[in-house]
């Protein structure tokens, strides 16, 4: 059994699910999974998690993201992105300086209206497919947060930008709100992710260059699983108190780091996640026991 993960650039065109079954298919793993989808459009970071690796996908899914992004301006669509229908266009006479004002305004907590063409669901049923069906829906909007937004390339009417954001963030319905801001409408005409948490792209291997490689190549490319922890506090607990956290006890301990941290047992051995509050920790997330012999 493969316990780990892999960074893999996703590329244009293919699902994260045709990538994941591709990528599976090729280190002959069991259980896989990945952390984030990107749509067809997008390209870039996609983080592969095998076995064990499989269990911290939430963790990673609550990990701040980057992007770049190309906006066009002076052209909406029905899908906020170059696969819809075109709505409206108007003529683009913004500055380099205009864009940049207007970029300001959209750092820290901004509120979004999740689009219509998105995997949200409603009554159990995706929001993409009930907008194929040419139904629309009300939406709440959602607190996200804008850690940092630039200009890297203006050719008018295309602008790219890179973005740092809270996850749930729409990139799709930022660029349309910029262009709503700017007075010339934008879709977003393109989308790389070029980091999730601590993991960057430039560490990510293509798919072809991964077909390539021996199969102890591949597995060679692979993280540990606790490489995904790695950002946490770190708990050590003797084999005593490792037994009672896996019979889902709680512990008392002295001198424990309040919310979640990596929890390891000994020899450093991960034992998996746990939340602490109070002084008390309880398991949350738990690795199986290594197999002996």
């Amino acid at each position: 059994m493969i316990d780990g993960a892999l960074l893999v650039d996703k590329p244009l065109g293919v699902t994260s699910n045709f990538v994941l079954q591709k990528v599976k298919k090729l280190l002959a793993a069991g259980k896989a999974g990945h952390a984030g989808t990107l749509d067809p459009l997008a390209s870039g970071l996609l983080i592969v998690l095998f076995g064990e690796a499989t269990k911290f996908a939430g963790l990673l899914l609550e990990s701040e993201k980057e992007y770049e992004a190309t906006l066009k301006l002076g052209e909406t669509t029905s899908t906020g992105d170059a696969e819809g229908k075109v709505l409206e266009q108007k003529a683009v006479s913004v500055t380099e300086a205009d864009v940049r004002e207007v970029l300001k305004r959209f750092l820290g907590e901004i509120d979004q209206v999740p689009p219509m063409h998105s995997a949200l669901k409603r009554d159990g049923v995706p929001l993409y497919k009930l907008a194929r069906k040419g139904e629309k829906v009300d939406r709440q909007p959602r607190r996200v947060r804008i850690l940092e937004l630039e200009c890297i390339d203006l050719k008018i009417p295309s602008v790219e930008l890179r973005v740092r954001c809270s996850k749930g963030t729409y990139v799709r319905t930022l660029g349309e709100d910029i262009g709503a801001a700017l007075g010339t409408g934008a879709h977003l005409a393109g989308l790389r992710r070029t980091g999730s948490g601590r993991f960057r792209i430039e560490d990510a291997v293509a798919v072809p260059d991964l077909e390539a490689m021996a199969p102890s190549e591949r597995t060679g490319r692979l993280l540990p699983v606790d490489s995904l922890l790695s950002q946490l506090p770190r708990v050590e607990l003797d084999a005593a108190a490792e037994a009672r956290l896996r019979n889902g006890q709680a512990l008392q301990l002295q001198a424990l780091p309040e919310g979640v941290s990596a929890v390891y047992g000994p020899g450093g051995g991960l034992i998996g996640l746990g939340r602490a509050e109070s002084g008390t920790l309880r398991p949350l997330r738990l690795t199986q026991v290594p197999e002996k012999g």
